[in-house]
Parts: C-alpha cells; structure tokens; sequence
C-alpha cells in the first residue's frame, strides 16, 4: 500500500477495538456504512481482552459482566452481538459479588427478595429505608429499560423516545443531576449502611456514593437482579472476538498492529506510526479523552469544552493486579465466583486498600488445566507508584506487592501460597503498556461533588468529524456503560452520514 496515500479508507475509521470501539463499528456495519477499526495491540478487546498462559486462559479485567440478559432495552450486549447476527453462550451467576467488609460480611445474591432480607437481618431498624432506597433504583433501570437507549445528541431520536414514553424519559431527566448519596441519605440513616452503600458504588464507579451518578447506579444495582451477572463462555475475550465476527461479516474491516500516531482532523486523516495516512469522512476515537486530545490530535491550545472536562474530572487510578493459576483443591465449589475484601473502611479509596477477587472457572472450569482453577486479584494503585524504579527495583516491588496480596488474600481462600502453580503480575505500567491508557487509568472520577451525570461529555467533540467513544464518554465506566456510549455513538454518526451507504 502507498503509505502516502489519502485514498478514502472508509466512511469511518474507529481508533481502537476495545467494546465501546467494536459496538460503535458494528451498529455502523450494520447500517450499511463502510467502517475500518485499527487496533494497536494483536487481538481486539482492550482492557476486556485476554492473554493465555500456561494451559490457562485469563482475563484481562473484571469478569463480572451485565448486559447479557435476554429481555428489555438495557442488554446492551446481547444487542450488540445481534445486530450482527452473532451470540454467545453465557453462564448465570447466582452471586453478583461476595462482601467481606470490617467485622461483617454479606453477599448479593441474584433474587433481590434475599439480598433485600439479608442487608434487613445486617440492620433490621433499617429494613423499610433500604427497600426504599433500592426500589427508587428500581424506579430509574425501569425508565431505562423502557426506552431505546440511544445517541442524547440525536434530536430526532429525542423527539421519537419522548412521544412513545414521556414518563419514563421525564423521570430520566430529574435524576440526571443527582447522585447516590443523596438518595441514600434520604431513606437510610446507620452510617455503616451508608459506607455499605459507599462500597456498593466504589467497586464499579471508584467513587463513594455522594460522587456516582445516580442513573448508573439504578443500572448496575437493578439489572444485577434483572439481567443477572453473565460470564460468557470462553471467558470475557470470547465478546471481542464476537464482534469482530459480526463486524467482518458484514463488511467491516479491522487491522492489528496499527498504531495510530497522529488524528489530523481538519484533512480527516489518521496517521500510523508507519507513516502511511488513512482518510474517512468521520473519525471515532476509542482512546481516553486524555489521549485523544494530549496525544493523537497535539490540541494546543485545547477545546474549551475540553478544558472544562479535564477541571471536572480526574484521571482514576490503574491497578495492581495478580493472575494465579492454583489447585483446584484450595477453591470449594460453593464459593461466590466475585468477592471484595476490605478490611478497613478508611483505606476503601487508598491506595491498594480494597480488593477485587474473581474466580472465573467456578463458572467455566475450561478456562483452566484439569484440577486446577484461575484466581484474579487486583487493587487500585497509581501510576506514581511505580514510577522511576530500576528494573531491578521494579521486579522487586513487584514481588513485594504481590505478597501482601496474596497474604490478605488467604482471609479469603485460606492456604492460597501452597496452592499456587503459575503466577503473573500487573502494574499500572502494564495496563498503560499494552493498554495504550494514560497512566494505565480506568477512567474518569469527578474531582469532587457534581450534578451526576450532567458533567459527562457524549461522543461529539468540539472538533468537526471527530468522534469519542468508551469510558470518558457518557454514561462512563464498565462493559454495558461502554456498550452504551457504542449504540449512542453510532446512532450519532450515522445520523450524520444520512444512513446506510451500501
């Protein structure tokens, strides 16, 4: 190919296969618009990817999945693979995640009657606020479950969606300025239900509840007992390489190893580390708005619009995290598949303070080598903690922090070093490797208290035929909210390129 040629590639070049990425392609494919997705790393699916090793096939993020239910509006992800006439088989988890918290320990199960009846048996003069509390999360998953979720900045579809439900879009709206603590400080008074509750959001959104918006949280806390908590068979990689599927199947196209180096907007051209340019008439950036912005355009001076995101919100912490391939005797069989572990409520936000556990082949034991399971920790940790070490240094810190790990982990799954077979590290410095994040970052928080999701960009930019998708986009972090930001996406740049082309 000339690698100075500005032939038009396609009608949209999408920058990066993570799911926000390959759900905006797909929805496009399936309208009939030509799209092309270049991906830097060798397999699609970002930070839901994954790598093998040693017989073992682990994930590389959280593996505890929504958006795979098979009723509503908001099973984004069966949706998703629909429109390109795939699927995938899918495993029902009975347990969304297993508490153990200072002095207590509770577990979400899947029928909202007993998780409901176990947090009253925790606080019983509490019992009546926290089935308000929970029900009024209710009153926002059904407003969203009634409603084709789709692009905000699309006034047409704003038109259609209000005329066929304008209750459902009414309620929607009251609730896009508030967060989860001031609801929950409306129906509940203990404080540790309300650190309960802290924790409850903090394990999705990194934020306590006065900081998570509440719409997202009517999403995650409803649909756990809705749609359920689906691991896909073949583990959380398995919805990458679906889509993929499904994209080509329907003429789109995607490239490995094509490392974007520079969006030059105003000729709508992308450039490749190799030098070889590529045009479209719209560009989507699957890439941090902080790497959208800071390094494919080189914006100086940034859009405003930018600027005012960048003082509402902060870059998350990345994580420490650690892959352990043990015997399959440590594990019982009636174990929760999700648990978090903090000991201390004052260390919830610090750094490593909680933990996250998945222990994915108690739902699909394929994932690992016969008499043997995966264990997946991983904890918050900054960049800057990992910053100017020798390699030698870095190794070591390693080590020191996989121990700690793995000690607090035994509170957990008791005689987990005798158990272990094979063990991988990750650092911040890995997620932002092979990641391609600033700073390995998981996404946005707010810097301090805002109107929920109102501070929230959606995908047009302040930039003609540039477009962003995934996590720094509305509504933010997690599989489904990503797959959101890909349907809204794409609905907004068809609308711009009138429809189907082919």
């Amino acid at each position: 190919m000339d690698r100075t040629s500005t032939a038009e590639a396609a009608d949209v070049i999408v920058v990066g296969a993570g799911i926000g990425g390959l759900v905006t392609a797909t929805q496009l494919a399936a309208k009939g618009i030509r799209v092309l997705v270049l991906e830097k790393y060798l397999i699609p699916g970002g930070s839901a990817g994954f790598f093998e090793r040693a017989g073992y096939r682990f994930d590389v993020g959280a593996s505890m999945i929504f958006g795979f239910g098979d009723r509503g509006t908001t099973n984004l992800l069966t949706r998703a693979l629909q429109a390109v006439d795939e699927s995938l088989e899918t495993i029902a988890d009975p347990v969304q995640v297993h508490y153990h918290l200072p002095g207590w320990a509770i577990a979400v199960d899947r029928d909202y009657e007993t998780f409901l009846s176990k947090l009253g048996d925790r606080f019983p003069t509490e019992r009546e606020g926290i089935r308000r509390f929970y029900d009024e999360c209710w009153q926002v998953f059904n407003s969203l479950n009634a409603i084709e979720l789709l692009s905000l900045e699309e006034w047409r579809y704003l038109v259609r969606v209000f005329f066929q439900n304008p209750l459902a879009c009414l309620r929607l709206a009251r609730y896009l300025p508030v967060n989860v603590g001031d609801v929950a400080r409306r129906h509940l008074r203990d404080p540790e239900l309300l650190r309960f509750i802290d924790i409850e959001c903090y394990i999705w959104s990194v934020v306590p509840a006065a900081r998570t918006p509440m719409i997202n949280a009517g999403m995650v806390f409803s649909d756990r007992h809705y749609g359920g908590i689906n691991y896909p068979r073949g583990g959380v990689g398995r919805i990458a390489e679906a889509l993929v599927r499904g994209l080509e199947k329907k003429g789109g196209q995607i490239r490995y190893g094509a490392h974007v180096s520079r969006i030059v907007p105003e000729k709508n051209t992308v450039i490749l580390a190799t030098g070889e340019t590529l045009t479209a008439r719209r560009i989507v950036t699957n890439a941090t708005r902080w790497d959208t912005f800071g390094r494919l355009l080189k914006a100086d001076p940034l859009p405003a619009s930018e600027i005012q995101w960048q003082q509402r919100y902060a870059k998350s912490p990345s994580f420490l995290s650690i892959h352990l391939g043990v015997k399959a005797e440590l594990i019982p069989l009636d174990l929760a598949c999700h648990h978090v572990l903090l000991e201390d409520w004052q260390q919830m936000e610090a750094e490593q303070g909680t933990i996250f556990v998945s222990l994915p082949t108690l739902l699909d034991p394929d994932l690992a080598p016969a008499g043997h399971h995966i264990v997946h920790a991983f904890t918050p940790s900054w960049l800057s903690q990992w910053q100017g070490l020798t390699p030698r240094a870095y190794e070591q810190q390693k080590e020191l922090a996989a121990a700690r790990l793995m000690t607090r982990l035994e509170a957990i799954l008791p005689g987990l070093h005798a158990a272990i077979d094979y063990q991988e590290v990750g650092t911040p410095r890995t997620h932002r490797r092979f990641l391609g994040r600033t700073e390995g970052t998981y996404g946005p928080i707010p810097r301090g208290r805002i109107w929920g999701l109102l501070g929230m960009p959606f995908n047009r930019t302040a930039v003609p035929n540039l477009f962003c998708v995934g996590d720094s986009t509305f509504p933010g972090q997690g599989l489904n909210a990503v797959a959101f930001s890909g349907f809204a996406c794409a609905h907004l740049v068809a609308s711009t390129l009138g429809g189907a082309r082919r």
